[in-house]
């Protein structure tokens, strides 16, 4: 059972004063002498020390039995000049064991007199050994702790520092002698010390070290950059295993912190180029490209993105550009990470903003460098809004950080890609420039692409429209509606075709056919057959007739194979006869009942030379449809030619639809944004 321990005056001694091991771990042996040099006090570390008992001990001269016989002149010396001038001493030399072995001891001695006056020599010793070896420990702990560069300091159990080394000083930036007696939460309020006195309550508790607890903060030494810290805590003990404190240790990571950073934000980096790779120049479409660029581009690299062409490279107007003069932009993409009223500051998508040559994104362009604000002020934001209300909105939006960079491909300068930054409170930096260039490089490769694309095949279609005919939507008899349709996937014209002639009698001819190939040479075939289709028409040949001429034509032709549908419709008897030379059969849809494709003699395409065409003949009532196509309307790669055929008559089960609308139904309902063919479509209602 343990005792409590009490002052002299009978008060308890506080847990955190009571004696420590330290003397037990010494082993300090007491010794006193009278004034002859008899023993008269021994204690038990003396016994533990000299190897004698006190009964051993107790008067008998101490020389004979603690001294070798060639030092006993000099010890006896030294003892009667204690006694006589009071003057203690401390010294080393050696002591006879009881084993008979010599070893050297530590001596402290002083005179002592007692209320009778008379006098003894007390002494107390210990293993001079130990005591170097003691010293040896606290003096390597105090040059390890004063020369340490990890930061060391020394708590109470209440979080009270009692001992800080320069190591610590420069960390927290507080001189060690202002730590003595403050508080762990007054010294480091740039960390989570919620989290670190938590952390220091545990290990004092528990005795379990808590190794390498990652913290970052800013330091009042260096309040604008972040820093990172490694703290290790141990529980302080003595030998008799009470608690003294906690030890903690500070290792300085930063440079590992931010080459670790470093390492993270290029890995994002690459793994951003590598999404951008795969994402970006999907399709053959300017502003899907520059969507595209915009919203990868968001929040990784900026706040707020915005894509911006300028106008005449968007139409391939290759055009010397002035040195300081204003630029005409189309702006194609915007986007932002989060809701900001900095999107109403720019352009939105669609709109042309002329800006002069003082503003950032034209010096970008007519540098065909990066443009870099690193910290907006007032000052700059007027060079980066359109007006005097978008720069108060990108006041608002907080727009601290702006970079443009160039949209560059093949040596041409093609718009701007323009970030800003609200949110992420770091400034654009070189390596944001360098990824925005990247993302900026690969996405004007492909706005490059899309926009010749698109000019070639906006040249192509209208040479292409301008080889079909123009058609009233009414004949005697008959309501006509027509459509044409390039092919999505490609910029080159198609052979497709179809016609309306008018006959004599109110008759009339519909004609729909198919040069095979694609290209100016298929193009100009197909103007070609359309031009003869109509002179032979004119001749009021029989269907079977015109396509026996036409294949002759054909032939003549170089390597051309033609599918052809040619049909002449007479009101007066309701007959629409019909030839068909390898071409897709027409559905006939009658109202109240479900539509059909016409069971007609088909032979083999224009082109093949020698072929017997043969006539079928129709029945229309009024009402009745009758629906001419080329296969680009129903072919595709991923599905059979008969699950087409009949979803197109799954379209035409009520055929009294105006024709106009049947037209788009037909076309938006059958052909996908990947078909590689284009559409010759001509619908006729018996009227």
């Amino acid at each position: 059972m343990a005792l409590d321990a009490y002052r002299a005056d009978g008060e308890p001694i506080p847990e955190r004063s009571r004696p420590t091991g330290l003397l037990d771990t010494l082993s300090v042996a007491a010794v006193a002498l009278d004034t002859k040099g008899r023993i008269v006090f021994w204690s038990p570390q003396a016994e533990e020390l000299f190897g004698y008992t006190a009964e051993e001990a107790l008067g008998t001269y101490a020389a004979r039995l603690l001294v070798h016989p060639d030092h006993v002149k000099s010890v006896v010396s030294l003892f009667a000049d204690v006694l006589e001038t009071g003057r203690g001493w401390a010294g080393a030399f050696p002591v006879r064991h009881k084993d008979g072995s010599s070893r050297l001891t530590e001596f402290r001695t002083m005179r002592l007199l007692d209320d009778l006056g008379d006098m003894y020599a007390p002494g107390i010793a210990a293993d001079h050994t130990l005591l170097q070896r003691i010293e040896t420990d606290l003096a390597l702990g105090e040059q390890l702790i004063n020369q340490s560069p990890i930061g060391l300091a020394l708590m109470d159990p209440d979080l009270r520092y009692l001992l800080v080394n320069p190591a610590l000083e420069r960390i927290d930036g507080i001189p060690a002698e202002d730590h003595i007696g403050r508080r762990l939460r007054e010294t480091l309020p740039f960390l989570d010390v919620t989290t670190v006195e938590s952390a220091v309550r545990q290990v004092l508790a528990t005795g379990t070290p808590l190794l390498d607890q990652y913290h970052v903060g800013n330091p009042p030494v260096d309040p604008d950059n972040e820093h990172a810290w490694s703290l290790s805590f141990y529980r302080l003990e003595d030998p008799g295993g009470r608690v003294l404190g906690a030890a903690v240790s500070v290792v300085d990571v930063t440079e590992r912190h931010r080459a670790a950073g470093e390492a993270d934000r290029a890995r994002r980096h690459l793994a951003l180029v590598a999404d951008a790779s795969t994402r970006i120049g999907t399709t053959l479409e300017v502003e899907q490209t520059a969507h595209e660029l915009a919203e990868i581009a968001t929040p990784v690299l900026a706040d707020v993105v915005a894509v911006d062409v300028l106008d005449a490279a968007l139409s391939c107007r290759r055009e010397r550009r002035p040195d300081n003069g204003p630029e005409l932009f189309r702006a194609l993409a915007l986007r932002a990470s989060h809701p900001t009223v900095a999107l109403r500051a720019a352009d939105p998508p669609g709109d042309l903003a002329a800006y002069d040559g003082d503003r950032l994104v034209t010096l970008c362009v007519h540098t065909a460098r990066p443009v870099l604000v690193r910290d907006v002020g007032a000052h700059d934001l007027p060079r980066i809004a359109r007006s005097a209300e978008a720069v108060t909105l990108l006041e608002r939006a907080g727009v601290h950080s702006y970079l443009a960079v160039p949209l560059i491909a093949h040596g041409e300068v093609l718009g701007a890609l323009d970030l800003e930054r609200t949110r992420n409170p770091l400034p654009f930096d070189d390596d944001d420039i360098v990824l925005a260039s990247e993302l900026a490089g690969r996405a004007a490769i492909a706005i490059d692409n899309a926009r010749w694309f698109q000019s070639v095949r906006n040249t192509a279609l209208t040479l292409q429209r301008s080889l079909l005919p123009d058609h009233s939507s009414r004949h005697t008899g008959l309501e006509l509606a027509s459509r044409y349709q390039p092919a999505q996937s490609t910029s080159e014209v198609g052979g497709d075709w179809y016609d309306v002639i008018p006959l004599t009698g109110d008759k009339t001819a519909l004609v729909v056919g198919d040069v095979m190939g694609n290209g100016i040479d298929a193009a100009a075939t197909m103007g070609r057959l359309r031009t003869a289709t109509c002179a032979y028409a004119d001749l009021d040949l029989p269907p079977e007739a015109v396509l026996r001429h036409l294949d002759k034509i054909t032939c003549d032709l170089e390597h051309y194979i033609v599918t052809c549908l040619y049909a002449v419709y007479d009101p007066a008897t309701g007959q629409c006869t019909i030839a068909n030379a390898g071409h897709m059969p027409p559905a006939l849809a009658r109202p109240g009942r479900a539509p059909t494709f016409l069971d007609l003699p088909t032979a083999a395409p224009l082109g093949v030379g020698g072929v017997a065409f043969e006539t079928g003949t129709a029945e229309l009532s009024p009402g009745d449809l009758l629906v001419l196509y080329t296969d680009g309307l129903v072919e595709t790669r991923h599905q059979a030619i008969d699950d087409r055929l009949q979803a197109l008559l799954g379209f035409l089960d009520e055929p009294g639809h105006p024709l106009e609308e049947t037209c788009d139904l037909l076309l938006h309902g059958l052909r996908h944004p990947d078909d590689h063919d284009d559409v010759a479509l001509l619908v006729a209602r018996a009227l």
